[in-house]
């Protein structure tokens, strides 16, 4: 009886929940539009300016080496001060090469004495041609052995080659040093330049005979000029860069790290989206267009930036509608609804 009672009170709990009616779910629309905020392309007149780093040159530099080996004798380096062409900076131990000058110079007068006797006999018919030849010989190579051994002791004097400012002294008097010895360095630091590179793409940023805007890290206030002397004609491959020089106006160390202001030489038109509608990839990059109510994505080619916006040279036109908010779940083909229309220059300043 019990048994049958539980039989009849599960029957009656399955009939009333058959009789419940599911409740119904919301499916997904796949066809549904999307709504999201439009700017219509246009072309803006935009300040390019880019900063690139350089570093400051003078204008001449050298490491001051002796062209012989020998010890100093003579060592004259006012460290730190300016000393003109010409000048004698150091001379090394010439005694041996002034001994055998003198040495020559003894055979050379014995030999002209010779040369003199025998021309004296060629024009009596003492001698033959020949010997008088060998006689005047010996005389031009004593000659040539002087100037030789000369030019060998000129070598032991070294010269500031050009006025400049010297370094600090790296040898003592006395010491040994040879051809490879570094005594000082040179530099003419009234004339100085700036070597900076550029990315190719901003080559139309760069002519001779431009203006630039020098900024010095040590600094930052101070705003010098620079003058672009001259473009490397070749493009460096490992990096793609443009080298450039350009001579400096102002009073910076060499060797100093700067930057460099450039601005564009002739202001074209130019369109300019937010930083945030440019979708990465791999390869391309890609920004999404509403054509004919449905979204389009299009590979695009970008070429200057700001701190909000980017330069589009390629892939879209001027009355583009550039989708530049809820493309998140935007996707090829959807159909669009547009919100808010905002202006493109507004949003790219």
């Amino acid at each position: 009886m019990r048994k049958i009672n539980w039989m009849a009170f599960a029957s009656t709990l399955l009939l009333v929940a058959c009789s419940e009616k599911p409740k119904s779910v919301d499916k997904f629309n796949p066809n549904a539009a999307v709504s999201v905020d439009i700017a219509i392309a246009q072309t803006q007149i935009v300040d390019k300016t880019i900063e690139v780093n350089g570093s400051v040159q003078a204008n001449d530099y050298i490491d001051i080496h002796p062209e012989t080996n020998g010890r100093v004798v003579f060592l004259q380096i006012p460290e730190g001060k300016v000393v003109t062409a010409g000048t004698v900076l150091a001379k090394l131990n010439d005694a041996d090469l002034q001994a055998q000058v003198e040495k020559i110079k003894v055979q050379l007068e014995l030999a002209n004495i010779n040369e003199q006797r025998n021309r004296q006999l060629l024009n009596v018919k003492g001698i033959n041609q020949s010997d008088y030849d060998i006689s005047l010989q010996q005389v031009k190579s004593l000659k040539a052995d002087i100037a030789y051994t000369q030019s060998l002791i000129d070598k032991t004097i070294v010269k500031a080659p050009f006025t400049g400012q010297l370094g600090l002294r790296q040898v003592s008097l006395g010491a040994f040093i040879n051809n490879t010895t570094t005594i000082a360095t040179l530099q003419k630091v009234d004339q100085l330049k700036v070597d900076f590179t550029l990315p190719e793409v901003y080559q139309s940023f760069i002519k001779v005979g431009k203006k630039v805007k020098i900024e010095s890290i040590g600094n930052e206030g101070a705003k010098l000029t620079a003058t672009v002397t001259a473009i490397e004609p070749q493009i460096i491959a490992t990096s793609r860069n443009i080298k450039v020089r350009a001579s400096l106006q102002g009073k910076l160390l060499p060797g100093s790290y700067v930057k460099v202001l450039l601005g564009e030489n002739v202001q074209k038109p130019s369109i300019m989206v937010p930083t945030n509608v440019i979708i990465p990839d791999s390869k391309v990059k890609q920004v999404v267009l509403v054509k004919g109510g449905v979204s389009k994505f299009v590979d695009v080619e970008t070429g200057y930036r700001t701190a909000t916006a980017v330069e589009i040279t390629k892939g879209i036109n001027p009355g583009d509608s550039v989708i530049v908010a809820g493309m998140l779940f935007v996707r090829q083909g959807n159909k669009i609804k547009v919100g808010k229309t905002l202006n493109i220059v507004d949003i790219t300043k």
